[in-house]
């Protein structure tokens, strides 16, 4: 059985990053404060906490690095789901966001690894991944 991860990341407003994640992408919320808000992100842990620094207009700066002829943000942080799931909530993103990143498709088809993916940024700039496989199993690892 795999271990769920926790992750945290800066967010420059805790009611913008609630409305987001939990009102939007539809995350449940755990513990909260007024300074971090705990997320279930597909059984993993990610929590949002408040960095005063960026300001209601700043955003988490990144560099992009080019792979399959896209910049790849980095760092980013996501889920690797099944191929049916990661098609369902690549659906449902078309509908909350306005400009992906790296919109969802399909990268290395018919190559060992081959996978669905899409970039999008939360208000505050943090990069998210979404990749699907038919059989993560023998896929996510694919050379």
């Amino acid at each position: 059985m795999l271990t769920p991860f926790h992750i945290a990341v800066p967010v420059r407003d805790i009611n913008e990053a609630r409305e987001f994640y939990g009102s939007k992408m539809g995350f449940s919320e755990g513990r909260s404060s007024d300074k971090w808000i705990d997320y279930n992100m597909f059984g993993h842990q990610f929590v949002v906490h408040l960095d005063e620094t960026l300001g209601k207009d700043g955003s988490v700066g990144q560099i992009r690095n080019a792979v399959d002829g896209h910049g790849v943000p980095v760092p980013h942080c996501g889920v690797v789901l099944q191929m049916q799931d990661w098609q369902a909530l690549a659906d449902r993103m078309r509908e909350i966001i306005d400009d992906f990143i790296i919109e969802p498709y399909i990268r290395f088809e018919g190559e060992a690894g081959e996978q669905g993916t899409m970039f999008f940024t939360d208000p505050s700039g943090n990069a998210l991944e979404f990749k699907g496989f038919k059989n993560i199993e023998k896929e996510l690892f694919a050379t």
